[in-house]
């Protein structure tokens, strides 16, 4: 019976896109073929969310013990198997079923500043144009949209309160299988960045996967008609395959996309207020991570 044996646990818009395709290009990792298996916090008991296009959405989430070790199968003789679902960080209850299951993991986080990781999650939202409100009131519309029982997908501020969603794994697992990081680890020194991972998951760290594309970004359409158009793949890959050579219509389509796209600045007056909302619980992450937090702060 094939498991992981690491997770990549989160945080939602922290580099976990990226991070899992360039696991799966080390020749000694194995990654699910699907990222986002999200099958620790609904181990039997499927979601039962009620936002717009909530349960279309968790379709994919793998329910049943079995079939979460088949998605593995394929694995078996790798040395490092893994998966990269981010709601494991935020969800009560899923380190300890992670710790059932798998006691001998290795778990890995990848932390943004609270601000940034909100921000970016919105625009996440407002990209797929699933969110019609703006950043301001769909914060304040946010605890009364979790009482009505919507999503993880639409938690804007409250997937950023790390030291308090860390500490059931901090509590259960031993410090060795934690390796926490922060997204600014990631920016400073890409390469460093994967090769330390690569050490820690006891593979050639020397490899150097392909880091050129950008995964997942956040950034708002500056022609939503045109971004319309361009996600109906048939319809583009139609109007541009005259025009280019053979495979390249794709190309084309994901080029226009990514050109279309800009991203909006945060107003200063919700960064401080938010700061001061995650001020005790940056403080109390960086005790627990024993790094200096402040620029966090500021």
């Amino acid at each position: 019976m094939t498991m992981p044996n690491f997770i990549v646990i989160g945080a939602g818009k922290s580099g976990t896109t990226a991070l899992h395709q360039y696991l799966r290009q080390h020749p000694d990792v194995f990654m699910s073929r699907q990222k986002e298996l999200r099958f620790f916090p609904f181990e039997e008991q499927p979601a039962d969310f009620r936002g717009p296009g909530d349960m279309a959405d968790m379709e994919t989430a793998i329910k049943k013990i079995h079939d979460y070790r088949a998605c593995f199968a394929p694995g078996a003789n790798y040395p490092a198997r893994g998966e990269a679902s981010p709601i494991y960080l935020y969800y009560s209850g899923t380190a300890q079923r992670i710790r059932h299951h798998i006691p001998d993991t290795k778990l890995i986080a990848i932390l943004r500043h609270p601000v940034d990781r909100a921000y970016s999650h919105f625009l996440m939202k407002k990209r797929d144009l699933s969110e019609t409100l703006s950043f301001k009131d769909a914060l304040a519309a946010e605890k009364q949209r979790i009482a009505d029982g919507w999503s993880h997908t639409w938690h804007y501020r409250s997937r950023g309160f790390y030291a308090e969603q860390l500490q059931p794994y901090f509590d259960l697992f031993k410090r060795e299988q934690l390796k926490i990081y922060l997204y600014e680890d990631y920016l400073a020194d890409p390469v460093a960045f994967m090769q330390d991972i690569f050490h820690f998951l006891n593979v050639d760290h020397t490899f150097v996967p392909d880091m050129s594309m950008r995964h997942n970004e956040s950034k708002l359409p500056r022609s939503r008609s045109l971004q319309e158009f361009l996600a109906e793949r048939r319809l583009a890959k139609d109007l541009f395959k005259p025009l280019v050579p053979n495979g390249w219509s794709k190309r084309v389509g994901d080029h226009l996309r990514r050109k279309n796209l800009s991203k909006p600045r945060l107003s200063e007056k919700i960064r401080r207020d938010l700061i001061d909302i995650y001020r005790p619980d940056i403080i109390r992450l960086q005790d627990m991570l024993q790094r200096d937090l402040t620029h966090w702060l500021r």
